[in-house]
């Protein structure tokens, strides 16, 4: 499969988007020294296809981490040595019309300063290895391209201080889509998604971009609960 020119077009894509200085959402974090990246065995049969454009998933790390605290295998993320982290990087992902490409031949794995760093970004490295072989895998043939890409995407977003925002009266979906769009002038609100657990509470932000990069409309997959839908951020602190 041809790689996509928009990846080769990516740091100037994001640069035109006036990013400012970004708030800090992992607290304290330091960059590992060094990593171990798993094996990583794929849950699905591959699908190469042509890409349409990406989706940018951040997790509301409070969320994750509320079950997972005690759990060895999300030590760094979830128990606080390595600080504390608010919106993370779940991945970047390509899309292809209703479907999505996945787990397409790599020609090598990471190495691990590749992949370490984004660990501020992204605080697994089980996480940052599965991302790279079942998406970035479809979108270049370096590793270091697909890390890179993601960090640029984030470093040009402001993120919204959703501590704050989850103490807003009468709390919506549409609230979460607004303050981010608030902090992000430029966005559409169409290219904002918003994904909550059946419980209500904020699991996921998905931002849509074009294959050039620039925000577009989400599908209904990725764009989640309409503005109406009550909701709840969870502080974990």
């Amino acid at each position: 499969m041809p790689r996509p020119r928009g990846i080769a077009l990516a740091i100037l894509a994001v640069a035109l988007l006036d990013a400012a200085p970004l708030a800090a959402q992992h607290y304290q974090c330091r960059l590992p020294r060094s990593i171990n990246l798993p094996q990583v065995q794929a849950d699905g049969p591959p699908r190469v296809l042509p890409i349409t454009g990406y989706t940018l998933a951040l997790s509301w790390s409070p969320e994750f981490c509320k079950p997972r605290k005690r759990r060895p295998a999300h030590a760094r993320q979830c128990g606080g040595r390595a600080g504390f982290f608010g919106l993370v990087v779940h991945g970047l992902w390509p899309e292809s019309g209703r479907s999505w490409p996945q787990w397409c031949p790599a020609s090598r794995d990471p190495l691990p300063r590749e992949a370490a760093a984004n660990m501020c970004l992204t605080p697994s490295a089980a996480l940052l290895a599965r991302q790279w072989a079942k998406h970035g895998a479809c979108m270049t043939k370096r590793p270091a391209t697909y890390f890179k890409v993601t960090r640029i995407l984030w470093q040009g977003l402001r993120i919204p201080d959703l501590d704050r925002v989850s103490r807003e009266k009468g709390l919506t979906a549409g609230t979460i889509r607004t303050r981010f769009i608030d902090a992000n002038p430029d966005w559409p609100r169409e290219a904002v998604g918003v994904h909550l657990n059946a419980r209500g509470w904020l699991e996921e932000l998905r931002l849509c971009y074009d294959r050039g990069f620039m925000p577009t409309a989400c599908d209904r997959r990725q764009y989640g609960a309409r503005d109406g839908a009550e909701a709840k951020i969870w502080r974990g602190l």
